[in-house]
C-alpha cells in the first residue's frame, strides 16, 4: 500500500492512498462556498491527478457540515451586480462591449473548473452530504458517479437568484435525468432531498450520513482501482466518445480503440492470473 500527499490549496486538499485520490472541498467555515481560489485551484488539481500514473480513481468529498452551498456571493456578488466581470484589480472597462467581454471571459474561466472534472481520464465519484446547492449541482453533474448522504439537500438555486445556471448544470443534467424533471427543478429552484434525487437518477446510492457516504464512495473506488487502469480509463473514453455518435460510429470507435490498446501487459496479467487462480496485479502498462 502506498500513501502520498499532493500540494494543497487554501480551499482544497488532496490525499492519495492506494491509487485513490480524495479531493476535499476544504473551506468548512464557509460551508465550502466556492471562492476565487477554488476556481483557479480545482482545474490545476484535476489536471495533475489526470496525468498522475499512481492515481486510478478520484473521489470528491467535503469537510464540515455541507458539501457546498455553491458560489461565494460575498466575493462575487458585487462584481455580478456591477456587471463588469469577476476580475479584481483591473482598469475600468473602456466601453460596454469591453465590460461584457470581461464577464464572458469570467464565466468561461468558471466553466473550466468543472470541465476539468468531466475531462479527467480517471473515474470521478462525488460523495455528497449536507447542502449541495447551485454550483454544487454543476460540480456533481461533471462527475461519473454520485452518492449522497440521507441528509443531503439539493437545489439548482440560480433561478431563485435571478440567474441562469452557466457552469454546466443546464448542459449536463439533461443527460442524467428526464428532461421534464430537469425543467421542474431548474425553473422552480426548489429544494429536494436524497430520496427524490435517487428516484430521478441524479444519484445512484444513498448512505446514512457523511461518514458513510464517504466510506461507500471509497469502497467503490477501491473496487474500480483493482481493475486494469487501461481498461477503466479506456471504457470512460469510449463512453464519452459515444455521446452524439450513431451506434455504428461508436462501434467503429471502440474497434479502433481496442486495435490500439488491447495488447497490453494488463491483458496478459488478467489471463495469467485467471489460469493461476490468483488476484491480478495490474500495472497500467
Amino acid at each position: 500500500m502506498t500513501t502520498s500527499q499532493r500540494p494543497e490549496s487554501d480551499v482544497i486538499s488532496v490525499a492519495i492512498d492506494s491509487h485513490i485520490a480524495t479531493v476535499w472541498l476544504d473551506r468548512p467555515e464557509a460551508r465550502n462556498a466556492f471562492s476565487a481560489d477554488f476556481w483557479a485551484d480545482l482545474p490545476a488539481i484535476m489536471d495533475q491527478l489526470g496525468t498522475d500514473p499512481d492515481v486510478r480513481v478520484v473521489v470528491i468529498a467535503a469537510r464540515g457540515e455541507a458539501f457546498t452551498v455553491g458560489i461565494d456571493l460575498k466575493a462575487f456578488g458585487p462584481a455580478l451586480i456591477g456587471g463588469a466581470g469577476l476580475a479584481e484589480g483591473v482598469e475600468p472597462p473602456r466601453s460596454e462591449v469591453e465590460a461584457r467581454r470581461r464577464l464572458y471571459q469570467s464565466v468561461k474561466h468558471l466553466q473550466r473548473a468543472f470541465n476539468a472534472i468531466a475531462d479527467c481520464p480517471k473515474p470521478v465519484i462525488a460523495a455528497v452530504h449536507g447542502y449541495c446547492i447551485g454550483a454544487g449541482i454543476d460540480l456533481i453533474t461533471a462527475c461519473d458517479i454520485r452518492f449522497a448522504a440521507q441528509d443531503t439537500t439539493f437545489s439548482v438555486r440560480e433561478t431563485q437568484m435571478a440567474m441562469v445556471a452557466d457552469v454546466g448544470t443546464l448542459q449536463r443534467l439533461p443527460k442524467i435525468i428526464d428532461p421534464g424533471r430537469v425543467a421542474e427543478i431548474v425553473y422552480t429552484g426548489k429544494n429536494f432531498g436524497a430520496t427524490e434525487a435517487l428516484e430521478m437518477g441524479l444519484i445512484s446510492r444513498i448512505a446514512s450520513d457523511a461518514a458513510a457516504v464517504q466510506r461507500e464512495a471509497h469502497q467503490l473506488a477501491e473496487t474500480i482501482a483493482a481493475n486494469s487502469p487501461l481498461a477503466v480509463q479506456g471504457s470512460k473514453a469510449v463512453l464519452r466518445a459515444g455521446e452524439g455518435r450513431s451506434v455504428e460510429e461508436a462501434l467503429d470507435y471502440v474497434a479502433l480503440w481496442n486495435a490500439s490498446f488491447i495488447t497490453s501487459n494488463d491483458l496478459t496479467e488478467a489471463v495469467t492470473s485467471f489460469v493461476e487462480k490468483r488476484p491480478p496485479d495490474f500495472t497500467g502498462s
